[in-house]
């Protein structure tokens, strides 16, 4: 029995991990015959997955989503990611205080001891300096976004902006083709079209009240950048900064970002590549700047930067008399 039981849960770890796979494929990786790997699917069906026979030349198996949740099965980097997003779920979105807190306590019960004690080693505590200044959004309109987004639907909704002097003053829903669901320096944002303005605008979602139903579907416009990224750093930091600039450097996103600042767009672009844009009072104040990672750099722009950079360069260099 102990031998069947270790077979499912590799069985499910395996379907989990990949779209389709073939039956005979399943069969040589459990190392077990393809009459036995249709027992367990079986199996697994009774326990309420939902694992769906393809068809083909060699035949297959996928794991579908069901009506139902059922058990999920994690590897050890899974489980950790997972108790960790759990214990910051609530720093920007309300409404699912109590739902994370079961999750997480579900998450720890069944975990190993050896990953339970790193779990409990990295208690987080969020300590945010603009909570005063910043409102957490609603979970349920924020999943009603996030569905008018993905289902290319019209969006109605109210919106309260930061110049309404009389909150009892009654102004029309905005009607928007919304694109995009962002978040910046902790805040969540809607990159939408508006159609009663005919232009771009940038909504904060915790001043939206969704509006039912939606409207009608519609083909998604052209941003007017090259991605949302691009957009969402060009509309925030120009009203900000003077100058800004752009890099690729040679390191980890992920460690850029905890050392570029709120108003940085950090960017992936592989497991050692990242895009770095910052803005900043002077092109050599940000010449400095982006010079303080340690990592190989390619200035994309604008000219300017790439001056300054020449400039501290010289300068660098004279200083150390070589």
């Amino acid at each position: 029995m102990s031998e069947t039981s270790a077979r499912l849960l590799s069985l499910l770890s395996l379907l989990q991990a990949r779209r389709d796979w073939p039956g005979a494929l399943l069969a040589e990786r459990l190392e077990c015959s393809p009459r036995t790997v249709r027992r367990d699917v079986d199996r697994l069906r009774d326990l309420g997955y939902p694992v769906r026979a393809t068809k083909g030349p060699d035949g297959g198996y996928r794991l579908d989503a069901g009506s139902e949740l059922p058990p999920l099965l994690f590897d050890d980097d899974q489980a950790i990611a997972v108790a960790v997003a759990l214990q910051t779920a609530t720093t920007t979105v309300t409404g699912i205080e109590e739902g994370a807190l079961r999750a997480l306590a579900t998450v720890r019960q069944v975990m190993p001891a050896r990953l339970r004690q790193r779990v409990d080693a990295l208690q987080v505590t969020t300590v945010d300096k603009y909570a005063e200044s910043r409102s957490k959004v609603d979970s349920e309109s924020l999943i009603a976004v996030g569905t008018a987004v993905r289902a290319r639907e019209v969006l109605r909704f109210d919106y309260v902006t930061r110049d309404q002097d009389d909150p009892g003053e009654w102004k029309p829903p905005r009607k928007v083709e919304p694109h995009h669901v962002v978040t910046w320096g902790g805040r969540w944002y809607l990159v939408a079209f508006d159609l009663d303005r005919n232009d771009w605008r940038t909504f904060r979602v915790d001043r939206m009240t969704p509006k039912t139903p939606t409207g009608p579907r519609f083909t998604p416009r052209e941003l007017p950048a090259p991605d949302v990224a691009t957009y969402i750093a060009e509309r925030f930091q120009r009203s900000v900064w003077p100058c800004r600039g752009e890099v690729i450097l040679t390191a980890k996103a992920a460690d850029i970002a905890r050392w570029a600042g709120r108003d940085a767009l950090v960017e992936e672009l592989g497991p050692d590549r990242c895009r770095l844009i910052l803005g900043g009072w002077s092109w050599t104040g940000l010449a400095a700047m982006f010079g303080m990672f340690e990592a190989d750099m390619d200035i994309v722009g604008p000219p300017e930067l790439k001056a300054a950079a020449s400039q501290l360069a010289g300068r660098y260099q004279a200083a150390t008399g070589e």
